[in-house]
This record gives structure tokens, sequence and C-alpha cells, in this order.
């Protein structure tokens, strides 16, 4: 088993060496990383310059690009061996409901698509790593068990783990994701020279956060597992747009 791992909090970050230290005994592991961090890259590819990998004195890839770009390279002539599956994470932070639309981390598993098996994101609900043990250990026992999965090829689990020690999570859920609420307004700001900026604000709270959601999940202490897939296609609107196209021609 080959496993390749990135993430969007960059190369250095403490959840990439703990992805990294709770799977190197059980599958030959390849680390390809942003060489900073990339969170919010999405699906972003890097066309405007070259990609430069540089291997650190742990065995970890730096990339100067972002977590697609790092899992794209893996798939297609960097490494040797073509990698069995992708694992991302271990992300400082929750990817739950819109999340996943800017997020690198998931971003990165969703790359792994083209091995047609079964990826894995993986985030912790804080900034602190504190509790990165306990998703540590979620990570380990389900990317151990996805040998028994039977999943629609091109599947990606995001997993998002509570920030509590391992002895207070309650269990794990299988979750849609939820929808947050319009983020604040940007904050303004003006440099010493007068020119005006703006910092992008937190995302918005949940708005639909209700049971069965991965929002709930993990405030009720439970980790939460979505899966998710490319195809965003909404089939609930075809009728209503068949009708609404007739009326056109």
């Amino acid at each position: 088993m080959r496993i390749l791992i990135s993430n969007d909090d960059g190369v250095t970050a403490p959840g990439l060496a703990a992805l990294h230290a709770a799977l190197a005994d059980y599958a030959e592991c390849v680390v390809i990383a942003p060489d900073q961090d990339k969170s919010g890259a999405s699906s972003s590819l890097t066309l405007d310059r070259p990609l430069h990998p540089q291997t650190l004195a742990n065995g970890f890839i730096s990339l100067n690009g972002t977590p697609t770009d790092c899992v794209h390279l893996g798939l297609n002539g960097l490494l040797e061996q073509t990698p069995d599956m992708v694992v991302s994470g271990i992300n400082l932070g929750a990817n739950l409901g819109d999340d996943v639309l800017y997020s690198g981390t998931v971003a990165a598993a969703l790359e792994g698509r083209f091995l047609g098996g079964t990826s894995f994101a993986f985030s912790l609900l804080s900034r602190l790593p504190d509790n990165l043990p306990t998703a540590a250990y979620f990570a380990r026992k389900l990317v151990e068990a996805h040998a028994s999965l039977q999943l629609p090829p091109r599947t990606v689990l995001n997993v998002n783990v509570p920030n509590l020690p391992l002895e207070h999570i309650r269990g794990i859920q299988l979750t849609r994701l939820g929808h947050r609420a319009r983020a604040a307004a940007p904050t303004k700001v003006v440099n010493p020279r007068g020119k005006e900026g703006y910092w992008i604000a937190v995302a918005g709270d949940a708005e639909d956060g209700g049971p069965g959601t991965d929002f709930h999940a993990v405030m009720q202490g439970y980790v939460s597992i979505t899966p998710l897939q490319l195809d965003r296609t909404f089939n609930d609107a075809f009728e209503r747009l068949d009708g609404w196209l007739e009326g056109l021609l």
C-alpha cells in the first residue's frame, strides 16, 4: 500500500507530521505539501510559473504550489511509483458545510479521484494542535479499515474531528454537509502610505446545522464523516429547467 499525503497548512504544519506518523507503519507514505500555508486554495492549479519540488531533511517533499499541484504532480510522474490512495490533512480548523468549496485540504483529496478509489480529508476543529492525537487516531483507524469499504469510485470521505481528548469523543456519525450563513464583511485596512486593502472575514456561522449535518455531529462530540463526490449537478432542478427552456423556444 502506497499513500500520498498532502495538506493545505504547509509542509511544516504539525497536522501533516501527525498524519504521517499515524500512517507510516501501516503503509509506504510519501509526503508532498505546499511550501507555505495555502488554506483556501480550493482546487486551483499553478499555471503561470514552473513548480520546483524540494526534498527536505525529514524526507517530505516541499512544493512551491497549491495542495492540488502537490497531488497532481504526485499522480503524474513526480514519484517513481503511483500511489494507491491520497490522504489529506490533518487540517487545523474545520472543513464543514460550505468550507469544502474553498478548502485546499478537501481539494487535495478530490485530486486523488483519478486513482479511482477512496480518498480521505481529515480536519481538527481547532487552530491549536493540542488534540491532534485524537484526529491522528481516527485517521489511522479509518484509513486502515478502508479496504473493507464498498464505495462508488472517486469517493472522498471528509472527516471532521471535535477538538476533544480521545476519551471524550462520543463516537462517529455519518453526516451530510450543512450550510453556513453569509460571512461577515471584509475588514478594511490602510497601510502607512495610504493604500487601502481588505482582509477576508471568517466564515459565517452554521445556518443549516441541525441533526444529520456535519455541524451538529461535531458540536455533539462526534466525529463527522461526510462522503463527497465531484459531480455537483443539481438533479432536482431538471424538471423546472425543462419547462422553462421549452417556454423560451
